[in-house]
């Protein structure tokens, strides 16, 4: 197998050859959402919708990242993301009137004027407008100017109500410094702590991904590292820190796992994770998740799966570690 390269440029090859077909994906489609609680800061439960927008790929090509396959290659015209997010916020106020926060996720940054023009701005502020929060996601690299002009459009779309608190999230994914930059995001951990300071200068929250399992940490570090990975999300002013586990299937990853530089995690590596993660000292504000999205991906027993997915979305809300689940088919915390 081909070792993996140590240059940006040669490595962008590496991880775009290893792909597979992209599937079509069409800008002026309406996107698909999904609506569950996730903890306030204040401790609620409230209603979430994350809504999966379409639009140009990011121009990162990250070692881990499978994204892309629900992107375009063409630049997002302009007017297709308000037209989603118009589309997703009247079909949420019809069916999910109590619908507190909207996460526009669009596979990539939300500052890349290539993936979100900002013509789109305006008529996306209008669209939220009465939501109390609305997240994009960002590329660390892209945070600044577009982030002040979707605030100012926020607030002159808000003249009847209270203007929606931005969160930008931003994947930090480690911060193992051999792995952070194998990772082929771009960033240091210096560069990430300095978009953060932005984030919050212009009074947005942080909401950080990390890593479960990253490719390039040791499997015996991998505990210490997450720990020191979410002590780091905290010191920049974290405000959410959602643990993804590392998907296989994006073809790089599979590479390089024959050379021994990533294994999948299965569920009982990512229940393990996510109860000592949440044992970790943090202030009471910082909520950290674990992100449930194709969780049946990673179990081995279609028994258990359901109550297993469902004891981590309970200590999601509850911030607490539960009794874990015994199941009678794969022995899985002792037979039941």
């Amino acid at each position: 197998m081909p070792a993996y390269p140590d240059h940006k440029t040669a490595r962008d090859r590496f991880i775009v050859a290893a792909r597979h077909d992209r599937p079509t994906r069409d800008p002026w489609t309406t996107p698909d959402i999904i609506v569950e609680d996730e903890r306030t800061a204040d401790g609620r439960a409230a209603r979430s919708a994350t809504v999966f927008l379409t639009g140009r790929e990011c121009p990162w090509r990250c070692l881990m990242c499978d994204l892309w396959q629900y992107t375009t290659e063409a630049r997002t015209p302009p007017g297709a993301i308000a037209m989603q997010v118009s589309e997703a916020s009247q079909r949420l106020r019809a069916a999910h009137a109590d619908v507190e926060v909207a996460k526009l996720y669009n596979a990539g940054s939300f500052f890349d004027p290539q993936a979100v023009p900002d013509a789109d701005y305006e008529a996306v502020a209008r669209a939220v407008a009465g939501f109390r929060q609305v997240v994009v996601e960002s590329h660390p690299a892209l945070v600044g100017a577009r982030m002040v002009r979707l605030l100012e459009m926020f607030t002159a779309a808000s003249v009847d109500g209270p203007v929606a608190a931005l969160e930008v999230a931003m994947g930090l994914e480690t911060v193992h410094p051999g792995a952070l930059e194998r990772l082929n995001k771009g960033i240091s951990f210096e560069t990430f702590r300095q978009a953060a300071v932005q984030v919050h200068a212009v009074g947005a929250t942080l909401r950080v991904f990390l890593l479960i399992a990253p490719p390039f940490v040791p499997a015996d570090d991998q505990d210490v590292w997450l720990l020191r990975s979410i002590d780091s999300a905290v010191a920049c002013g974290a405000s959410v820190v959602s643990m993804i586990p590392t998907r296989s299937g994006n073809g790089a990853l599979e590479l390089i796992a024959t050379n021994g530089h990533f294994r999948q995690p299965d569920l009982a590596m990512i229940e393990r994770t996510f109860a000592l993660a949440l044992g970790r000292p943090r202030p009471d504000t910082v909520r950290l998740f674990v992100d449930l999205w194709n969780l049946e991906r990673f179990a081995t027993c279609d028994h258990c799966l359901a109550v297993r997915r469902a004891r981590l979305h309970t200590m999601n809300l509850e911030q607490r570690v539960l009794a874990p689940v015994r199941c009678s088919r794969c022995t899985h915390g002792g037979v039941a």
